[in-house]
């Protein structure tokens, strides 16, 4: 992959400005510019605040019939049901709709459907049992936007429903009040909330009128629920920008603080000993949460991030990271098989713009992990489907950059090669039947072969910065770690260590590769290679151990043994010429 600057011209005059201007390092400038920050933008961007970014919620649509209906639920203290999604946004939505009734006085009973038995989104028989349950109001949390005929059903059993979602339109909408920044008549500029967002702009709402209604009622602490909207906003991958940003910020805060015993627990269980970061949120909570969802009780992550009680936490979070230990070695085997048959395909000349791998051995609440690792693999849109016994594929599909592949997908849904599908830019599920495999993949290649292959062709490694191992020090780090949280939308700084010495290479771990770098000064600094060991990257770096490369990569802290040392993670390397 060829290696280019980030910045332009106007980039570079931008950043030394903003550098001039604030007495930063120009490394972060250079950052920041990157990102497209103004020189205005730049202070107020360092320090966001829920005060400045939040936008009134009323500027969704539906907003104020949804609000009034939950707060008329609160105020005759009726029967409220939420129905969540089984992932971690759905889990974290959900959760925070308990508390916020709990406040209240109003007990939710939150409803989170088997994976592999009921599928995503509301179904006609839950709905109907919720109504049966005795609950007057539905809330859909995470879902319920395209599930307009299992709504209906609910309405007609007695129960009102409010839909609180971000997942794109693929159909008619509900006929009831939903709060959903990606529907077309929103206006708000909020697409890129994920559900907790949405479900975090309802409460402030809903707290909002209740201000009115009952003057003198303690109010909820909305903040304190940050670390929860933080958790859902990092492990949905939606951009970090606007709101979302303070939210990650913020709930970072909130969560550092340990006052959440769900939180609490399962940091324990992760054997985390540092401050929570966006990586600790993504790669080792997130995965706990959806544990559950995939292959144990889908309601295990709701129920643990509401628990009040540390006991109940610690036990619910022991299963989760033991269901965890089980997805893990499920994982790894149905990626090697599935990595297998998509190395096949590739042999093929270019081989598909979209990978479609399929098996009937597969755990259906694993197949999103193994798209998105093939994905990785592949560097192109990849789906991975598990068929059962009556020839019905459920499948999960992860895109790269710059393609919508929930678009694709809803195509191929109105061309009837799908029972059914759906999702956004980036992921999507499908429902399909064996008989018209071929034909979905046919499909695939004629909607995004020439897209794909472009975006393949110019994909580039943006650098932002060179760097020397005499200036990797924990002043830079912190100065970097503020014009955070990145991900989605607001890319990690990728630097570049210039003819270093690759003083030792070598595996450790599960397929990590170890590298000691120095300047031409001598000054050390550890680089590590995560899951390397096999890759191109991994046999360049053991074929160069003692001689002067180029290496693409960003800072990171390393807590070892009780003690913190600064480390860079290797992205990318090249010979020095």
């Amino acid at each position: 992959m060829a290696w280019e600057h980030r910045l332009s011209l106007r980039g570079e005059n931008t950043a030394l400005a903003i550098a001039q201007s604030y007495g930063m390092p120009d490394i972060v400038a250079r950052v920041l510019a990157g990102r497209g920050i103004e020189l205005e933008e730049a202070k107020r961007f360092l320090d966001p605040t829920i005060r400045d970014l939040l936008p009134d919620p009323l500027t969704l649509t539906d907003m104020e019939a949804a609000g009034d209906r939950i707060v008329q639920a609160i105020l005759r203290k009726e029967r409220v049901a939420v129905f969540g999604d089984y992932d971690v946004d759905g889990a974290v939505s959900s959760a925070l709709l308990k508390i916020f009734l709990r406040h209240y006085g109003v007990e939710a009973d939150v409803y989170i459907p088997d994976r592999i038995f009921e599928g995503y989104g509301p179904n006609p028989a839950a709905m109907r049992e919720l109504v049966q349950r005795g609950a007057r109001l539905i809330i859909t949390a995470d879902c319920g936007t395209n599930s307009a005929p299992s709504i209906a059903a609910g309405r007609e059993a007695g129960a009102d429903v409010v839909v609180l979602d971000h997942h794109q339109v693929g159909g008619p909408l509900p006929d009831v009040p939903v709060v959903n920044p990606n529907r077309e008549d929103d206006l708000s500029g909020q697409g890129h909330l994920c559900a907790a967002g949405v479900v975090f702009l309802t409460l402030v709402q809903v707290a909002r009128v209740l201000r009115q209604r009952l003057p003198g009622t303690p109010q909820p602490d909305l903040l304190s629920m940050l670390d929860l909207v933080a958790l859902a906003t990092v492990c949905d991958v939606v951009p970090l920008i606007g709101v979302n940003r303070a939210f990650v910020v913020k709930g970072l805060m909130a969560a550092r603080q340990m006052r959440r015993p769900g939180l609490a627990a399962l940091a324990r269980v992760s054997r985390i000993g540092e401050p929570l970061n966006c990586y600790h949120l993504g790669f080792l909570l997130g995965p706990r949460i959806n544990a559950g969802g995939r292959i144990g009780n889908a309601a295990l992550g709701s129920t643990l991030l509401a628990a009040t009680a540390p006991e109940e936490a610690d036990t619910i979070a022991e299963t989760l990271d033991r269901l965890n230990l089980e997805r893990q070695a499920m994982e790894a085997e149905m990626l090697a098989q599935a990595r297998a048959e998509a190395d096949a395909e590739l042999l093929r000349g270019e081989g598909p713009a979209v990978l479609v791998t399929a098996s009937d051995r597969w755990h259906p609440g694993i197949v999103g992990l193994i798209a998105a690792r093939l994905k990785e693999h592949a560097r192109r849109p990849a789906f991975a489907i598990h068929f059962d016994v009556n020839g019905v594929g459920t499948g999960s599909g992860r895109s790269i950059p710059g393609f919508d592949l929930g678009r694709m997908v809803r195509a191929a849904v109105d061309q009837g090669l799908l029972v059914k599908g759906g999702g956004h830019a980036m992921a999507a599920g499908i429902t399909v039947e064996r008989a018209k495999l071929g034909e979905l993949r046919g499909f695939f290649e004629e909607r995004a072969g020439v897209e794909v292959r472009n975006l393949r062709s110019s994909e580039s490694l943006k650098i932002d910065a060179a760097l020397s191992a005499d200036g990797a020090n924990f002043s830079l780090l912190d100065a970097l770690e503020a014009a955070g949280p990145y991900g989605s939308g607001h890319a990690s700084p990728m630097l570049v260590l210039p003819r270093h010495k690759l003083a030792d290479a070598k595996v450790v771990g599960n397929g990590h590769i170890r590298a000691e770098l120095r300047s031409m000064t001598g000054a050390r600094l550890q680089g590590m290679a995560f899951r390397a060991a096999e890759s191109d990257l991994g046999q360049f770096l053991m074929a160069n151990r003692g001689r002067e490369i180029h290496v693409a990569g960003g800072l990171s802290s390393n807590f070892w043994n009780g003690s913190k040392s600064i480390q860079f993670k290797i992205t990318d390397a090249a010979a020095s010429r």
